[in-house]
């Protein structure tokens, strides 16, 4: 897979069948749920629902393949805006603290998709049984949206319909996931997903050292250390960091903590200064300070307003 080779045209009414289908499919064991984000008996795969449009919010996005079957959700990192809809997939191959937010859905044709968690393993295995491993990828976006196809969903479709068949899943779905991210790596960015699983390549250095700093970003930054611990210069990690992830390491370790703040304070209902001091932040003042910078109001305002509209059954 040294060479990746351009996508096939989009066939309209193959994809339509096969979205309906899986729309079908998902509705069905989502609705009892209702909307949010819901396990299957399979790890590695989750369904989301939701019959309104939600607000811009903020998530830490694990490295996950996101396939939209009815419905569209915006994800932004940085200035960038990744649109994913039942004609693009959203890849994130990294993790990356991102705002996201369903902008099409209705309750009677709710935003419905499926998302499958990234196993570098899993991509690296597959790098290596069709000759991917060769090539030296450079440093890529750690997020991007490209067009499905046909030969995808039908990968995804037969995955799905395991979730009927318990006895066949064991030894199928292992299979099914295999191709849908060997069709993610042939698609049309496939390139920026292999990136992050070729050995001691820039990429993978670089999600080595988000995993470090998701490990500890309670703690103070050492950047000698951290660049130290992936093999690469102060300058070189500064440079590829940012490339990837579009935040210096310092940054990205100040949205985890407030990230991680804001998730103390709405579901274990800690106050500001607890949530600060839990996360890492000496100074409540510049918790404070930060946190309105990246949130848009103070931690105490914006924390009621969320409990708010979930009190009156907003999104």
């Amino acid at each position: 897979m040294s060479e990746m080779t351009p996508p096939r045209a989009i066939a309209p009414h193959a994809l339509a069948a096969q979205q309906a289908e899986l729309a079908d499919r998902i509705a069905r064991l989502t609705r009892p749920l209702g909307d949010g984000i819901h396990p299957t008996v399979l790890p590695q795969l989750q369904l989301a629902r939701s019959s309104v449009p939600t607000p811009c919010a903020p998530n830490v996005f694990e490295p996950r393949l996101c396939i939209v079957v009815q419905g569209s959700k915006i994800a932004m990192l940085g200035g960038q805006v990744y649109h994913y809809d039942p004609l693009h997939y959203l890849v994130v191959s990294m993790t990356l603290p991102m705002m996201g937010q369903v902008v099409e859905a209705t309750p009677e044709k709710p935003y419905l998709s499926l998302r499958l968690d990234i196993d570098p393993e899993q991509i690296a295995s597959l790098l290596l049984d069709t000759g991917g491993q060769t090539a030296r990828p450079g440093i890529a976006r750690a997020a991007f949206a490209a067009q499905v196809t046909p030969q995808l969903l039908d990968a995804v479709l037969r995955l799905m319909r395991l979730l009927d068949d318990p006895q066949d899943l064991p030894v199928l779905a292992p299979m099914a996931i295999r191709e849908i991210f060997y069709r993610v790596l042939r698609g049309e960015l496939g390139q920026h997903l292999r990136a992050v699983a070729v050995r001691d390549s820039r990429p993978q250095r670089i999600a080595r050292a988000v995993e470090l700093l998701r490990q500890h970003f309670q703690e103070p930054l050492r950047i000698g250390e951290l660049a130290r611990a992936v093999h690469m210069s102060v300058s070189v990690l500064h440079h590829n960091f940012k490339a990837a992830t579009t935040m210096s390491p310092l940054q990205f370790q100040k949205q985890l903590r407030l990230h991680e703040a804001r998730r103390l304070m709405l579901a274990e209902g800690l106050e500001a200064s607890a949530a600060a001091h839990r996360v890492g932040y000496e100074s409540p003042s510049q918790f404070s300070r930060d946190y309105k910078r990246l949130f848009g109001a103070p931690p105490r305002t914006e924390v009621s307003q969320v409990r708010a509209r979930i009190a009156s059954g907003g999104p």
